[in-house]
């Protein structure tokens, strides 16, 4: 059976919600990033970067969440959340890819200087840019989803899963309030039955470290 390793809120959320459309049978094993459990030796020798989620399945360790969607889509591909069509499937890696670089990279930024770094390493004005950067980013994808139920086609594909859990925290961050189209997706993604849970939903279930 595969397992997939990964933490509460994180973007182990995504690679859940791929197996979870997948009807795929794992093992979820949590790693407490507050613990340290990403430092042990045992788990740096799945993922050296010491970072969640990273799926097992038989010899094949794989790590990146985006990658693991992927990788998992392809294995059932009966399910259909990779495309079948080949110009489909290349906006599928298109707009995953862009999630992951020109969407998920400013998040990371606010992120690390909001509470992440040490408060003498914070930038304030780099979290500023990384907004904007945002902002003009899911523009595009606003644009992209107007009149549109899913990212690619007329189905759930591998950019959805990629993507809806990149507008989730943008939404977190009160980024997407001026995207119409974009807040309605993410209210429909995640009423799917198998969505996975909201990010604050998984944060409000943390356990403090004592």
């Amino acid at each position: 059976m595969m397992k997939l390793y990964g933490f509460g809120p994180t973007r182990s959320l995504r690679a859940r919600w791929a197996l979870h459309e997948l009807d795929a049978e794992f093992e979820f094993i949590p790693v407490s990033l507050l613990a340290g459990e990403n430092r042990h030796p045992d788990f740096l020798r799945l993922n050296p970067a010491g970072k969640v989620p990273v799926l097992v399945d038989g010899d094949l360790v794989l790590t990146e969440s985006a990658a693991i969607v992927m990788y998992l889509a392809e294995k059932y591909g009966a399910k259909g959340l990779m495309p079948a069509d080949l110009t489909q499937r290349a906006q599928a890696y298109r707009w995953s890819l862009f999630a992951v670089t020109e969407l998920e990279q400013p998040l990371w930024r606010i992120a690390k200087h909001t509470f992440l770094y040490p408060e003498d390493k914070r930038l304030p004005e780099d979290i500023a840019l990384a907004k904007e950067e945002f902002v003009a980013m899911a523009q595009v994808l606003e644009r992209h989803m107007d009149g549109r139920a899913f990212i690619v086609g007329d189905s759930m594909s591998i950019a959805d899963c990629v993507t809806a859990y990149v507008m989730d925290w943008g939404n977190e961050v009160g980024l997407i309030d001026g995207c119409p189209n974009l807040k309605a997706y993410l209210e429909r993604m995640y009423t799917r039955p198998k969505a996975p849970q909201r990010i604050a939903d998984a944060l409000a279930r943390l356990e403090p470290v004592d």
